[in-house]
Parts: C-alpha cells; structure tokens; sequence
C-alpha cells in the first residue's frame, strides 16, 4: 500500500512558531522573507513526516504484520483443535502422565468452525495483496472473520475454565492445546485490530484501497507461511513415527529448527534419525533465509526512513537557533563546526558564492553524519532494550509455568531464558509444564526477529567501533597506514579522547573532496565550458547543434556514471565538486546566486486527500527558466540532501528528464527547420 499523504492543516503550527520571532532578528526584507520561507519548509516537512511515518505504519506495516501474524494465529488455532483442552493429573503422578478428557462434541465443531473462518480471513487478505479481490471485499471479510475467530475462542476458553471445569479442580489441568487456544485468539485480535486501522486510514482516503508491497515484505510473509507448514508438518511425521505427542511433537521441532535442542525430546528409531538430517537442514535453511529478510526489510527500509526524519530535526534545530539569533541560517553553529570555511579575502564574488556553498553543503553532510551517529546508537538502544525485557520477562512467565512442577526459582528460569536466546540448550534445564512449553513456541517466534534486529545494530555501533579502533591501533604499531606515523597518531588520539584532543587529520574531519570522485576533473571542466558557451549562444550560430550534442553527451555520461552508482552494494554519497557538476548539467550555477533555485527534491503543497509517497523525491525537474525569487539551500528543506531518497536516485530523476526535455528541444527545432531559423 502507498505510504500516507498528509491533508492536515499546518498553518497554525507555522503562524505560531513565526509569532514567536522579534522583528529584531531580521536585517533586512529579503533576508527576512528568504528566513520565514526556510523555516516554514522546515516545520512542514517535520510536521508531514511525524504524521508521515504515523500513517506509514497503517498503510504498510499494519497490512504486514498482519500478514504475518494471521498464519501464525492460525497455526496455534490448529494446534488448539488436535487436542482436548484438559487433562487429569492425579496427586504424585508426573505431567507426563496425565491423561486428557475429551472434549464436548460441540465445542470441537465450533472450534473447528472458528479456524475454517480465519483460514479464510487469512486467504482473502493473501488474495488482496496479490490484487485478485478487491480491497473494499477482502477487508472488510478478514477483518470480521478474525474477530469472529478472537471472541469465539474466547468464549470457548472461558466456557472451558467456568461451567466445564472439573472437580476436584487441583486434580485437571489445561493441556498444550488450551494455551494454544489463548495465544491464538490474542493474536486474532491484534491482528484483526491492525486492519481496523489500516481500513479506516484508506477509507478516509490517506492512501489508496490497494496494497504495494516490496519485495523484500511478500518475501517475509511467503518465508513465514512456508515455516509454518514445515514445522507442523515435520511434527506431525515424527509424532507418528516417535508415537509422541503432536504437540510434544511441535515443541521438539521448534527447538530443533532453532538449534537449541534441550535433549529432553530426540528420535530413537533408525527412521526418525535419517529423516531427521534433511528435515533440520532445509528447515534451519529456512529459518536463515527469514532471518535475512527480517534484517533487509525492517532494518533496510528504517533505516532510510529514520535518517531522513533525524536530519531533519537535527537541521530544524540549527535553522531555528540561527533564526533566534538573527543570524544568516547559513551560518553553522557552534556546535556544528564545518571542516570548509569561505573564502572571504581576495576572491571575486562568484568565488566567494562558490565558497559559501561549499561551506554549507559541508554543513548539511555533518548534520548528516551527527543524525546518522545518533540514529545507529538509539537503535542499538531501543533493539538491545527489546531483547532484554524479552529475556527478563520471558524468565519471569518460565519461572511461574515451571513453579508448580519442578523447583526452579528466578535465577533458573534466567539462566534458562539466556542459553535459550543464544541457542546453547545444554540440556541441564527443560520445560515440562504445558503452558511453558507453549509459551516457549511463542517466545522463540519473537526472538526471531528481536535478536536478529539487535545483532545487526549492534554490528553498526559497537563491532564498527572496536573494529574502527583496531584498525587505528594498527597503523601506528605493526602496520603502518598510508597518512604517516604523525596523522595516524593524531586520530587515534583524538578518536580515544572522544574528541577532546583535537585534530586537524581525525578522519572525521577530512573533507569530503578528498574521497573518490565520480569522474575525472577534466570532465567537469568540458561540463562548464559547454554549459557557458551554450549559454552565451543566441540560437543563430551554426556551432549550436555541435554544442548542444556535446551536452546531450555530458547528460548520457553523467547518467551512466550515476546508473552504475545506483549497482553498487553501499547508497554512494557525492562530493560538493560533483554536485557542482550535476547542478551546472542541470541549468544551475553554484557560483552564480541567481540560479540557486528550484533544485526542490520535495514539494510540501497542502494537498486533499491526494495519496502521494511522502518523502521520495517525487518533484519536477529543474527546468532552463530559473526563477531568482524561488531560492533553495544546501540546510534547506527542498535540499537534495534531505528525504530518504538516495542521492543517485535524485539525481538519475533528474538527469534523465533533463535529457528528455532537450532532445524534444531539439527535435522541435529540427522539425520547424528554415522557418524556426528566421524567426530566430
């Protein structure tokens, strides 16, 4: 489903942050206007993506979610109707010996009616993500039949602990198939809540009443149904061949898929254990591959997402304290200091605007690396906070399942959730009680992906770290780096004083044109002369048409070296002498201020009910007509820089409708032939 428009009005937010600033502050009428103008950018574009990403959940990640979590509601529903939901465990006889009472007969045909309805729920959502039913049907029909599955199972679960108890009651337990019961009509709930909103936000028009999932999300749900068919499937065999309980059954196979094996379940039968060797190997395969599309779609996607969003307040904050302060917002401040400073002696005044520019690019790419900084370490923050409730409070629930049944206290249940969570399982510690047990099929299924998420924040934090500083370490003792004995003592000084010691050469100071260029000097360099010589040309010298195939020929080159940046595994991130380059192709002169407009990668018009992806660059061409008064920045909210779009991707947008624009140019003018050429 397309990501959210916002309609909602932002002229009080922008009225009243503008009523807050003092006619001190501004110098001038131009400079004044040019100021409201920045911050009135700045406070839409924050304004739409907090509500963005609000509505970003209800129209993408609701849908997937519960694309994902229905399967699984139905797969417990399953395993909730194999089995009678009470047993009876007389005094001093063990769990494993307690028989089960069968069920009332109507309580099986509800039961099974309940699941024939969410299977189906299940099938119509599938249907409308693959656009084979529409939204206004499937929805509406997955929706009710998820709550019809919620509150049936409910009712049985309740009917089952109230009039259909038995006496004396310390001597029934729930079985495995009653706690199944409950995780499932939770899950129904959540599930079919989830698409409540998701329907509202499309039937208030939002986003459109069709989903668009990428790739990497129909590859997450597909992986996820095919995991669970696997598992029940593969408990089902070896319970026959085991004579285990199903249940028991898919208890084993989830430690097993997973890797823990706690011993307490394993073949005996020559049959069992060859059918065990391929079984484990595809299914941990399995497993592996939904691991990697976890970690591609949530931390991928979100990460783009969450760098936009950072970079924008990092850049609403500075434009805000430069505001307040009656200052040029193009001016860094203090705690912002940027490693390109203007030219402010002997240069002529393009060289100065040149320099200006350069200055405030190398601004925004620190506000860059700060947010980006910032974003890696509140992730690691909020994902190793997730994986440890999930280890405390799993110990918590495992410590008052097992209680009954055999003397764990707290730290036992601890020690049990850790070597679970990183898949040791000696064996020393199992479950035995049946809420455990199915608990624990529940618990793994959320450390699937919490740990996966934790792993890989902490691998662009911490690991990067220790493995930023070995690297420093070793250029100044056993192998030497390239910069020399001095500048690599130097970083390693100011990397491990945290920035206290200063230094000139820390790396994170170096200067963005020292990195690998796109193309050669030489190119840039043709690109300014036929650029100028273009703009020099009244249309009646006959050395137009060889000018303008030389920049019909810069607009291929530089297409082709940004569609090979676009093939590269790492987002490719361009220097300021190459963006001077782009810009110039595209009609725009960084040395000239009177061409620094309309360069706006993001349109943020008050548009009604108009579904449009927020934040991807979605904006018209940079035409030959400049207009002088429509002025943008590098700081700015209509900067390149800005949204989760990838740098080539804007430019390859770009570039390409610039080329199309001058080939029909040109064809027009080939077509009006000796006639275009008098009126000329």
């Amino acid at each position: 489903m397309n990501d959210a428009d916002l309609d909602a009005s932002i002229e009080d937010h922008v009225n009243e942050y503008q009523g807050e600033k003092s006619q001190s502050q501004v110098h001038s009428n131009d400079q004044s206007q040019e100021q409201q103008d920045e911050v009135r950018g700045a406070l839409v574009l924050v304004y739409e993506t907090d509500r963005s990403s609000r509505w970003w959940f209800a129209s993408s990640a609701f849908p997937m979610i519960a694309g994902t979590l229905g399967p699984v509601a139905s797969a417990f529903s399953i395993c909730a109707l194999v089995r009678s939901w009470r047993q009876h465990r007389p005094p001093g006889t063990s769990i494993s010996d307690a028989k089960f009472i069968a069920d009332p007969e109507w309580l099986l045909i509800i039961n099974a009616i309940q699941l024939a309805i969410a299977i189906t729920s299940n099938l119509f959502l599938l249907l409308n993500m693959a656009r084979r039913v529409r939204f206004s049907i499937a929805q509406p029909i997955t929706i009710i039949g998820w709550y019809i599955s919620a509150f049936t199972l409910m009712a049985l679960l309740a009917t089952a602990a109230g009039p259909l108890q038995l006496q004396p009651s310390h001597e029934y337990i729930w079985s495995q198939a009653f706690f199944y019961g409950l995780n499932a009509a939770v899950l129904y709930f959540v599930t079919a809540s989830l698409m409540v909103v998701t329907f509202y936000g499309a039937h208030t028009r939002r986003y459109p009443k069709d989903f668009q999932l990428t790739a990497s999300q129909r590859t997450l749900m597909l992986q996820t149904i095919a995991y669970l068919f696997y598992l029940l499937i593969g408990a089902l065999v070896f319970a026959e061949i085991e004579g285990w309980i199903y249940l028991d059954a898919v208890y084993w196979a989830n430690t097993t898929l997973f890797t823990i094996g706690y011993g307490d379940y394993s073949p005996s039968s020559t049959l069992a254990r060859a059918l065990l060797i391929p079984y484990a190997l595809i299914g941990i395969v399995t497993l592996g591959l939904l691991i990697g599309s976890i970690r591609s779609m949530v931390l991928e996607r979100g990460r783009r997402r969450l760098d936009a969003r950072m970079v924008e307040k990092r850049r609403r904050t500075l434009i805000r304290k430069m505001t307040k302060r009656g200052s040029d917002v193009l001016v860094p401040i203090d705690n912002a200091k940027s490693p390109v400073r203007p030219s402010t002696s002997h240069s002529s005044e393009s060289d100065s605007e040149y320099n200006r520019r350069k200055h405030e690019f190398s601004l925004m790419r620190r506000i860059q690396h700060e947010a980006t900084t910032r974003r890696r370490w509140m992730a690691l923050i909020i994902s190793l906070s997730a994986w440890l409730a999930l280890w405390l409070l799993g110990a918590l629930i495992f410590h008052a399942c097992e209680k009954p049944y055999q003397p764990w206290d707290y730290f036992d249940a601890f020690y049990f959730s850790f070597i679970s969570l990183i898949t040791i399982g000696y064996g020393d510690l199992s479950l035995v009680s049946n809420a455990g047990r199915v608990f624990h099929v529940v618990w793994t299924l959320l450390a699937l992906p919490t740990t996966t998420v934790m792993i890989s924040n902490a691998g662009d934090t911490v690991v990067l770290a220790v493995k930023n500083a070995v690297l420093e370490l070793g250029n100044v003792t056993i192998l030497p780096g390239e910069r020399g004995f001095k500048e690599d003592l130097a970083a390693v000084v100011h990397r491990f004083s945290l920035g206290i010691v200063s230094s000139d050469k820390a790396p994170a100071d170096h200067d963005a044109e020292d990195e690998t260029h796109a193309f050669p000097k030489e190119f840039s360099h043709a690109v300014h002369r036929n650029t100028s010589s273009l703009a020099a040309m009244d249309g009646s010298d006959g050395d137009d048409a060889a000018a303008a195939s030389e920049y019909h020929f810069h607009l291929i080159q530089a297409i082709s070296t940004v569609s090979t940046a676009l093939t590269e595994p790492s987002q490719r991130r361009y220097t300021f002498a190459e963006w001077a380059t782009f810009l110039q192709l595209l009609g725009e002169d960084e040395a000239d201020a009177s061409t620094h407009c309309r360069a706006e990668p993001h349109e943020h018009k008050r548009r009604k009910r108009r579904p449009v992806r927020v934040g991807t660059g979605e904006t018209k061409a940079p035409g030959p007509d400049l207009n002088s008064g429509d002025m943008w920045s590098w700081v700015g909210s209509r900067s390149p820089l800005m949204g989760s779009q990838e740098e080539s991707e804007w430019l390859l947008k770009k570039l390409t409708q610039k080329l199309q624009d001058e080939l029909k140019r040109a064809r027009v003018t080939a077509q009006a032939g000796p006639e275009w050429d008098e009126v000329v």
